[in-house]
């Protein structure tokens, strides 16, 4: 079905180009959010990624690549972002999910993935949450799928330290 979407949107139909930017919406929410701090951040980051797929879905030559396509434009834009020194980091970590995103909070999990380096929480997110594999994780980072393996692993053990630290201190 995402590939007759995305064949529909590259020939022009707004409709399929909306239908598969709203089944997209959260899963950009995700990972912007795993990048910035800032819900006018994030907020920017999905934006101009919507903007910039429907510019260039065109020069998508398989419509079965286009998440990992999309996803890769987002991150883009989410490094833009930093680079143009738009983010804040504070020690409070990050705000709290947006409304439409309830579901996914989990106050232990959150705060676990805040308290790791962002190259370890943005493999984590796309590994685990959005279900990419390391190889597609590989070209949407665009660094050697080695790397997604260790970050993959640095960020279980980070994961599995700060969740055995929360069990001590339960006891």
């Amino acid at each position: 079905m995402m590939e007759e979407l995305v064949e529909r949107a590259r020939r022009g139909e707004p409709k399929a180009f909306t239908e598969l930017m709203q089944m997209h919406m959260q899963p950009m929410y995700k990972v912007a959010r795993a990048m910035l701090c800032s819900d006018a951040d994030v907020a920017d980051a999905v934006q101009e990624t919507i903007l910039g797929c429907w510019e260039k879905i065109g020069q998508l030559k398989e419509g079965k690549y286009f998440k990992t396509w999309m996803t890769r434009m987002l991150i883009n834009k989410c490094n833009d972002i930093l680079r143009a020194g738009r983010r804040f980091v504070s020690d409070d970590g990050m705000p709290e999910i947006a409304d439409f995103d309830r579901h996914f909070e989990n106050v232990e999990w959150n705060e676990a993935l805040k308290s790791i380096d962002e190259k370890y929480r943005l493999v984590i997110m796309l590994y685990y949450v959005e279900g990419f594999k390391t190889s597609e994780i590989s070209q949407i980072l665009d660094v050697p799928e080695s790397t997604v393996r260790t970050r993959l692993s640095r960020g279980r053990e980070k994961l599995a330290v700060i969740y055995g630290g929360a069990e001590r201190r339960a006891l």
